[in-house]
């Protein structure tokens, strides 16, 4: 049987998020510069995205880019930066052909301006595709959202705008950068780490985690599928017993 065919169509995590690790160990295992195994990840990337695609999954986030990250040596941050904008030139006729809409999430203020350019264009151009929206977390940093997400909230208090009886979860939701996204249902992180690292952390309170030792230029369709099909074995029961959610 096909692996494919192993999974429940009916049953798919709505909002599947990546930490794309271990592009530098598998260049570094090839003999390689780093750059070249960022490279070679942007082929993983775009056979994921078509994967999720065809599947039906809605919503696909990537985390591409931390606040971390600027602390790399700066000709590492120079080759990703470019990488990225020739990504997405690259990319926009899969996006389209696919049905794809692009968001991005993070302090995007930081980013080069032309990669700001580029990336505002894709976004313009995919604004009406609604097969699948595809998120890329560029210059994000989870904790840098909630302390601004508080920031804003705290204003609005201050200024009557909001009160402080009203803030709830709702309230926090539509002030994070995912305020148009459900929460993730499936993390999956590649390379053998097993920590979050600064990513999602209050949109992933009930999602599932899987975690592979394969090196995200090495991650595949077939290696996506096996994820989902471990997802699909799980009870999810939020915070229930099994037998209320039977």
């Amino acid at each position: 049987m096909d692996l494919k065919d192993k999974i429940d169509l009916t049953n798919l995590p709505k909002h599947l998020a990546i930490i794309m690790d271990g592009n530098g160990r598998w260049a570094k295992k090839q003999g390689l510069l780093r750059a070249l195994g960022h490279e070679s990840g942007t082929k993983s990337v775009k056979e994921n995205i078509k994967s999720c695609a065809k599947l039906g999954i809605e919503c696909l986030t990537l985390y591409a880019f931390s606040t971390e990250n600027w602390n790399r040596p700066k000709l590492e941050v120079e080759t990703l930066m470019k990488i990225l904008i020739k990504s997405l030139k690259k990319e926009l006729k899969t996006l389209q052909e696919n049905d794809i809409k692009l968001n991005a999430i993070g302090n995007l203020g930081k980013l080069p301006k032309s990669a700001q350019n580029e990336l505002q264009d894709v976004m313009d151009k995919t604004k009406n595709n609604s097969r699948m929206t595809l998120t890329l977390a560029l210059s994000y940093g989870s904790r840098e959202e909630i302390v601004n997400a508080v920031k804003t909230i705290s204003d609005k208090v201050k200024n009557n705008i909001i009160s402080l009886d009203s803030i709830d979860d709702s309230i926090i939701n539509e002030h994070l950068y995912t305020q148009n996204l459900p929460e993730v249902d499936l993390l999956i992180r590649t390379s053998g780490e097993h920590r979050i690292s600064n990513f999602l952390l209050w949109q992933i309170a009930y999602a599932e985690l899987y975690f592979t030792d394969i090196l995200w230029p090495d991650f595949k369709e077939k290696d996506l599928y096996e994820a989902i099909i471990s997802y699909q074995k799980r009870e999810r029961r939020f915070g229930k017993t099994s037998e209320q959610i039977k």
